[in-house]
């Protein structure tokens, strides 16, 4: 009897130890949930013997970042050649091109809400992306920096003023400047098919986070124009023979590149505050990285404010908000992006306002704004250049082919199997012109 009692007690024993073995979980993620708690919210495992003490677990080093050269433009190589390759004198104009985020789900951008016309008008998708690239990269066109066009100098009489710089190109090449506008992943964007956030991948390179359509976490470099862009010049290192990428024109009123490092003018609290600390340290390695690999920041005001109204108070505060909250985070930058394209003081180009004065006096010196062509001007009363950009989108794309016909053909980029039919304009005859 006394036998059969212990064979009992030791076949419980054994069965208890397997159950918890089988309950404690291994983190493994799946389809976006995980099996069980992961490692920081396990309990205490049970105290062990000196002997027995387990080996101290060792993360694998962060990988070494890959090597990126950024050379500078306006300086001609030596003996003006550089790795074989010619470069001459570029005193022309520099084109600009500007992109919102692109559309990564079409079938959520698309799907006959009230959000649809906006981002039908305004972004293109990644394969529209893709094939933009592709044209200027076959149309001879380079990529440089904005902050290379110009350059701040004094004249003979020791005044501060911009001058506009000698590039020098690879033989037969022509510049383009790239800017990417409200890089910041605001809410409504989330909701329709674009990406998420930025982050450093497994390789230390920047991917985009997000979510497909059904609801599962996706890790790209392929959804979003950040990664996307790094990608093709990695395929095309020719395409960026300075090292150049585009600069991100950020708000602040909704965090940038994903991340929630914005206050709230309603109500603050400190734990709130505790938790954007987190965020604008999570944010940092990503700025840092994409500063590394070529990419520039530029400010769109903290709020997407218009500039045009001529409310100073309101334009000041806005100003100091971005200063703290987001160029604290990536830095001085002396790049202003017209919100809206609306140009202060009524016309910027003609009159140097209270506004564009106060804008130049907080370090801004290149105003950016939106156009028809890639116009610039260097102001004669200011230590200031303003120009404007063209913008690849939908609207363009329908309804100005011929404008853009030097970058290339809307009716070899534009995906009629996935937009709308809104219709498209007169210059896309029928003629096969």
């Amino acid at each position: 009897m006394r036998k059969k009692k212990t064979m009992a007690f030791l076949l419980a024993l054994a069965l208890l130890f397997t159950a918890a073995a089988c309950g404690s979980g291994n983190g493994e993620t799946t389809g976006g949930q995980t099996n069980g708690p992961p490692p920081t919210e396990q309990m205490n495992p049970p105290e062990e013997d000196a002997g027995d003490a387990a080996e101290p677990v060792i993360e694998p080093p962060a990988p070494e970042p890959e090597p990126y050269q950024i050379s500078d433009p306006k300086v001609m190589p030596e003996g003006g050649q550089k790795d074989g390759v010619t470069y001459a004198a570029w005193n022309d104009l520099v084109e600009h091109l500007f992109f919102h985020p692109i559309i990564a789900y079409p079938e959520l951008a698309f799907d006959g809400d009230a959000q649809e016309q906006g981002l039908d008008d305004y972004m293109v998708t990644v394969d529209e992306f893709n094939r933009i690239l592709d044209s200027v990269y076959e149309r001879g066109y380079v990529l440089v920096d904005i902050n290379d066009v110009w350059s701040e100098t004094t004249d003979a009489d020791g005044n501060p003023v911009m001058v506009k710089n000698t590039l020098y190109l690879p033989e037969g090449k022509k510049p383009l400047v790239l800017s990417y506008d409200d890089t910041n992943y605001y809410p409504y964007m989330l909701d329709n098919g674009l990406t998420y956030k930025l982050i450093i991948g497994d390789d230390g390179k920047i991917w985009s986070w997000g979510l497909d359509p059904g609801g599962n976490e996706v890790v790209s470099r392929d959804l979003d124009a950040i990664p996307a862009l790094d990608k093709f010049v990695e395929e095309h290192p020719d395409f960026s023979p300075f090292g150049a990428k585009a600069c991100l024109s950020l708000t602040g009123y909704e965090g940038i590149l994903g991340y929630h490092t914005q206050t709230d003018t309603q109500s603050w609290t400190d734990a709130q505050e505790a938790e954007r600390q987190k965020e604008r340290e999570a944010v940092r390695p990503v700025i840092e990285e994409l500063k590394r690999t070529g990419w520039t920041f530029g400010s769109h005001t903290w709020g997407h404010i218009r500039l045009g109204s001529g409310n100073m108070e309101k334009i000041q505060a806005d100003t100091q908000r971005w200063l703290d909250e987001v160029g604290s985070l990536v830095g001085p930058t002396t790049i202003l992006f017209y919100p809206h394209g609306e140009r202060p003081d009524g016309n910027d180009w003609k009159n140097t306002g209270p506004t564009f004065q106060y804008l130049q006096e907080q370090g801004f010196r290149v105003f950016c704004s939106v156009g028809t062509q890639s116009f610039s001007y260097i102001k004669k009363d200011i230590c200031a250049v303003i120009c404007d950009r063209l913008h690849p989108d939908g609207k363009t794309l329908r309804w100005s082919r011929n404008r853009y016909l030097q970058f290339y053909d809307a009716k070899d980029i534009m995906d009629m199997t996935v937009r709308p039919d809104y219709g498209v304009g007169t210059d896309w005859d029928t003629t096969g012109n």
